[in-house]
């Protein structure tokens, strides 16, 4: 046993004279590793008598917890220095302002909004708006849409119980179709505009919200015809998706405020089970928007000469667009107020659309 206390000795020296990190490792390597001094006085308690190990087993664990113990201490040490030295050389200046992350983003309405708003102003068109509680003459009958018609009907549109001073019902919008009917009162024409903005119908599901946002355009001009409408819809469409092999389809439909009147598919191509727009052989058609030529009744309900003026029009869900964009398969989530939801799906704040640099940057 005489062997035990000089060796502690020296290794308790070792470790004290240790003056890194790295020197410390070596001590303990030395001491306690696979080959280390005192982990072969352990190996050799396997091949003595019970009497000799009962005799010698505690004066090399002894050891061992010895050297244990100082080498905890010394690394206790050296992390203790090492703190010291980083907090005396880090300052924080309190008196400076707090510097605030990335917290705020754009939502993808406003975001497609923008993105509409710069495809539509380089192909010439302004943007208009109104007000969302409307009366029931913008609203339905300047558009051409009889008494009867079930867009009327109170499990459609939300009325209010009083009425406008000239005995109009008055209600909250349920297109942005209005604006289009305050622009060609106005009688400034010709017109080239889009009104993008809110709208509320009572109608609720997966793809369906009791408030929504629309874009409709309107042109209104002489000499204008099917063509222009053709060209601008397939301009627009090209742009916002990014892609030159979109395909439009026009198909015959039935609108109140236009004669004659379609609804606009895009086709799409499957791609691993899902719909991607695009594609100059495409696999399917996909609903987009409504158009077509402005009815006589209507630009004549506005003031203006229908054997002079006409024009064309189409509306879409902003919503939807945004939805077939960016890949959001449910509409309610637009107006839950989920921050998750938007740190996925928000844009940021130097996020401007440009054609120059793409309108979804």
């Amino acid at each position: 046993m005489t062997e035990i206390d000089p060796l502690q000795e020296e290794l308790l020296a070792r470790i004290a004279a240790a003056d890194s990190a790295e020197a410390l490792e070596a001590a303990r390597i030395h001491a306690l590793g696979k080959q280390g001094v005192v982990t072969a006085l352990l190996k050799t308690l396997g091949a003595m008598s019970p009497e000799e190990r009962l005799a010698r087993a505690p004066a090399i664990q002894g050891l061992r917890e010895a050297v244990a113990a100082a080498l905890q201490a010394r690394k206790t040490g050296f992390e203790r220095a090492a703190l010291d030295a980083r907090l005396a050389a880090e300052t924080l200046d309190l008196s400076l302002p707090v510097e605030p992350g990335e917290r705020g983003s754009i939502h993808p309405v406003s975001q497609v909004m923008d993105e509409l708003a710069e495809i539509f102003a380089d192909l010439g068109f302004a943007v208009a708006t109104g007000p969302e509680i409307e009366d029931d003459w913008h609203n339905f009958t300047a558009l051409n849409i009889p008494d009867a018609h079930p867009a009327r009907a109170m499990h459609d549109t939300f009325y209010f119980d009083r009425t406008d001073e000239s005995g109009r019902k008055m209600l909250l919008r349920t297109h942005t179709s209005p604006v289009q009917i305050r622009t060609m009162v106005q009688g400034a024409v010709p017109i080239r505009i889009i009104a993008p903005g809110r709208t509320y119908r009572s109608d609720s599901d997966a793809t369906h919200t009791p408030m929504f946002h629309q874009v409709e355009g309107l042109v209104i001009d002489r000499g204008i015809t099917l063509g222009h409408l053709k060209w601008t819809l397939e301009t627009f469409v090209r742009a916002y998706f990014e892609r030159d092999d979109i395909v439009l389809r026009l198909r015959p439909s039935y609108f109140p405020f236009t004669e004659p009147s379609m609804e606009v598919d895009v086709g799409y191509q499957l791609i691993g089970g899902k719909r991607v727009i695009g594609g100059n052989e495409p696999d399917g058609w996909m609903e987009i928007l409504g158009s077509g030529m402005v009815h006589p009744k209507v630009i004549a309900a506005c003031g203006l000469d229908p054997e002079q003026w006409q024009g064309f029009a189409f509306g879409c869900g902003i919503d939807r667009l945004a939805m077939l964009k960016y890949g959001m398969d449910d509409l309610r989530a637009f107006f839950d107020g989920d921050l998750r939801w938007l740190r996925h799906y928000g844009f940021g704040a130097l996020d401007v659309p440009t054609l120059s640099g793409g309108v979804g940057a």
